[in-house]
């Protein structure tokens, strides 16, 4: 019987595999990544940038990447197609264990074996900037600062509707009061959005965010990349300070 010829999808789908496969087992440290409103472009630039530095990324669908790393946790057995291949290599792995727990939502992956600050210092330099659009979730809030705005006294409606105390100077608009007009986790209006962009200040930016943080086994919170060297050492010597205090109030040697 002829061999069926793999189609270019199972091809694609097969090298997937292996790639995500070799890449968790290769690397003891994974960052969990949110790309939402990223651009392709930015994406191609950090590629290039995080492989100057030794790290890799992986892209795709969660049900694509928990099969690969499912399958790649699983004892191989007598009779799969891959047998003969795996079985006298085969491990259990802890890390691969807990990305997948952690595959829900828009997640990617970034595999290293370096400084976790060096990634995100990475993913910080990437930054679009974005207008607010009407119907989208704000992700901070925003205000519109004093001083002319260069439109015409015929624009004040999206001004009165807002609630911005404005003046005419000059023959245009000058605002007198700082004004928020947009605040966290609310939806963007149409007004709100127009006037916006006609004073031509675009508020928000999308970045890669790092959500989650797996070194040696351990998860962490992303937070732990702010805590700088000095930072640790100032609350070091705070908890040291205290602890004198405590044992010269109680006059007990420590």
């Amino acid at each position: 019987m002829p061999i069926k010829k793999k189609t270019e999808r199972r091809v694609k789908k097969e090298n997937y595999y292996e790639r995500i496969q070799e890449q968790a087992l290769k690397y003891k440290n994974c960052l969990f990544v949110n790309a939402d409103n990223v651009s392709s472009l930015q994406i191609s630039k950090l590629r290039r940038r995080l492989r100057d530095i030794g790290a890799y990324m992986i892209m795709g669908k969660n049900t694509l990447m928990k099969s690969a790393l499912t399958h790649a946790n699983t004892k191989p057995e007598e009779g799969d197609a891959d047998y003969e291949e795996r079985k006298g290599n085969w491990t259990f792995s802890t890390n691969i264990d807990k990305i997948i727990g952690q595959l829900k939502g828009n997640t990617n992956l970034i595999f290293t074996n370096g400084d976790l600050a060096d990634i995100k210092t990475v993913l910080d330099s990437e930054v679009r900037e974005s207008p607010a659009k009407a119907g989208m979730i704000a992700p901070k809030d925003v205000s519109v600062p004093v001083g002319p705005t260069g439109l015409d006294p015929k624009q004040t409606n999206f001004f009165q509707t807002l609630q911005i105390q404005t003046k005419i100077v000059k023959g245009q608009i000058d605002i007198i009061a700082e004004k928020q007009v947009i605040f966290v986790d609310t939806k963007v209006d149409s007004t709100q959005a127009a006037l916006l962009d006609k004073l031509k200040i675009y508020p928000f930016e999308y970045k890669m965010k790092i959500t989650k943080i797996l070194q040696d086994e351990n998860l962490f919170d992303a937070a732990v990349l702010d805590k700088t060297e000095s930072v640790i050492l100032a609350a070091f010597s705070r908890a040291v300070g205290m602890q004198t205090a405590l044992a010269l109030g109680l006059g007990v040697p420590t």
